[in-house]
């Protein structure tokens, strides 16, 4: 993770921010390693810890989760 530093705005030490990394595998989910708490709008904490797959094709039954859906061979659209 990179810092920029914002004018007029001190940032924290490295030490102070949570240690968390986001993964993007192609044709795959969102892979969030590290400390995190994943949020409704509303502030319902949904997952937190230390390992969680967010969809990114939309066909999960589990959403915002990751179900393997996308590992479902795509069968091609006629025109």
């Amino acid at each position: 993770m990179r810092l920029r530093k914002r004018r007029g705005r001190e940032r924290g030490n490295r030490e102070d921010l949570p240690s968390s990394s986001v993964t993007v595998y192609p044709d795959g989910p969102l892979v969030v390693r590290g400390d995190f708490a994943l949020r409704e709008l509303d502030g319902e904490t949904l997952a937190e810890g230390h390992t969680v797959a967010l969809c990114r094709c939309g066909r999960s039954a589990v959403k915002p989760f990751c179900d393997g859906s996308h590992k479902i061979k795509k069968v091609p659209r006629r025109r």
